[in-house]
Formats: C-alpha cells, sequence, structure tokens
C-alpha cells in the first residue's frame, strides 16, 4: 500500500530505563490502536546485536558463508537483514511509508515526543527530557515521581489505562498533523 500524499505520521517514543515495561506498553497499545483502524510499526533498538539469522536456518547459513545480507519471505511476511552499520532512525521510519503510528521502543534521548514509563521498585526518576515529554505512564503519585526538578504538568496514566492514554496521544497526533 502507498503511503497517502501529504499523510503525516505520527511518531512516538515509548521510553524509560531497562525493565520498566516499555514492551509490555506497546504490546498493550497496539490491539487498541488496530482496533481503531491505523495501521502501526514499531521499531526497537537493541543494545545487545541481536541474532536475527537464527542459527541452523538457511538464512544464518548463507550469513556464516559471508552474505552481506539476506532476506528470507513467504506469502504474508518478510524480513531483510544487511550486516552493514546501523541506519538512522529517519531511515528507519522510511521503510514504514504505509503506516499511521511508528512507536518507538527507547530512544529516551531522542528529540520524538514521548511516553515514559517509570515503574516502583525499578525507578521514581524521570531519564527524559521534559520537553519531549507527553505523559508518564506510571504506578507511582506525582509527589513520588522525580522529573529531573521540573515541575510536572503533563498527564500521568496507570499501566491498565491503555484506551485513555491513546485518546491523549491520538489527540497530539491530529493536533501535530495540522
Amino acid at each position: 500500500m502507498e503511503k497517502e500524499k501529504n499523510k503525516k505520521q505520527f511518531i512516538l517514543a515509548v521510553s524509560g530505563v531497562k525493565n520498566s515495561g516499555k514492551t509490555t506498553l506497546i504490546t498493550k497499545l497496539l490491539p487498541e490502536l488496530k482496533k481503531r483502524g491505523l495501521q502501526v510499526a514499531v521499531i526497537k533498538h537493541d543494545g545487545h546485536d541481536f541474532e536475527a539469522d537464527v542459527p541452523g536456518t538457511d538464512s544464518w547459513k548463507y550469513a556464516q558463508a559471508g552474505a552481506d545480507g539476506t532476506c528470507v519471505f513467504s506469502a504474508k511476511k518478510y524480513m531483510v537483514v544487511k550486516y552493514a552499520p546501523a541506519p538512522s532512525v529517519e531511515e528507519l521510519v522510511g521503510a514504514f511509508p504505509e503506516v499511521d503510528v511508528i512507536l518507538l521502543e527507547g530512544f529516551k534521548y531522542s528529540e520524538y515526543p514521548k511516553i515514559e514509563v517509570i515503574r516502583k521498585g525499578n525507578s521514581s526518576e524521570s531519564v527524559c527530557d521534559p520537553k519531549n515529554l507527553l505523559g508518564i505512564v506510571t504506578d507511582l503519585t506525582k509527589a513520588e515521581l522525580d522529573v529531573n526538578g521540573e515541575t510536572l504538568d503533563i498527564p500521568l496514566f496507570g499501566s491498565e489505562e491503555t484506551e485513555r492514554l491513546t485518546d491523549y496521544f491520538l489527540s497530539k497526533m491530529v493536533i501535530d498533523s495540522k
């Protein structure tokens, strides 16, 4: 499907410290966004150099034999692996011209608008620049949160408030796309 001319994508980073619940939140947001008829892609940074070509598979054998890249496809999906320096986030976003929303997992230091996940027992401190923060998903109270010494004037969401959170950031999507 080709992207409509002048169609603006909304890019939202779901950020937080390690094990804060970023993946869990994204897996809750995806069905809610799909239910609303939106096409969504997720881009995740892996700081551990993930293994795309599973040992023993044909694509793994090609990589071991020296391929600079592999592509595996079927009737319903495909995966392209390139053995090269990581492209920019903008280039990765460009791989999904057909989607309405791109969720970035991580990217806490990026300039993208973001929702931060802060979970009791894991952290009580924001690691994101407040100017890019749309909201915080947390089980802490406002008084328990440390948002880089800033006054907190953004909404807080509970981890089960997926519908409310989706309504909120989609309202930002409409505002930002005008």
